[in-house]
């Protein structure tokens, strides 16, 4: 069996970049579809952003993940039904964040994720043109 891109870890117990860097990837090929958002950083690492407000962060630290706004509900959920691709660290069990593991989610759910993620990071300005089609209509064709 194939070892996973995220079981690659450095001797400093930081996940190399590179191993992280191609999940990533198509994650930003997803959400820079989304009106307003914009490829940045985040406490020194690859973020996606909606008008300076944060929508997913790619987590370096040991346990290598995507950082990804999420509402608490939704959330719990998540955590249930699969415990392999979700999961939080002691630091996001009080924000609305969830962890995701690139290489266990399938595309077409990384697309509704990203989707929530940019409605709560987004204004209602910017949700209602991606409702109009200003968004991910490709990418969802493409999934």
């Amino acid at each position: 069996m194939a070892r996973s891109r995220f079981s690659r870890r450095s001797h400093t117990g930081i996940a190399p970049v590179g191993a992280l860097r191609r999940p990533y990837d198509v994650v930003c090929n997803i959400a820079l579809a989304f009106p307003g958002v914009e490829a940045t950083t985040s406490y020194g690492t690859p973020a996606l952003k909606v008008k300076g407000r944060l929508m997913a962060r790619l987590r370096t630290e040991a346990e290598g993940a995507l950082a990804l706004r999420c509402d608490f509900v939704d959330r719990n959920i998540l955590l249930q039904v699969n415990p392999q691709a979700y999961f939080l660290t002691d630091h996001y069990v009080n924000y609305p964040m969830i962890l995701v593991r690139l290489d266990k989610v399938r595309r077409a759910e990384l697309v509704d994720l990203l989707d929530r993620a940019y409605r709560m990071a987004a204004p209602g300005k910017m949700t209602k043109a991606h409702d109009r089609g200003g968004g991910d209509s490709n990418v969802r064709s493409r999934g």
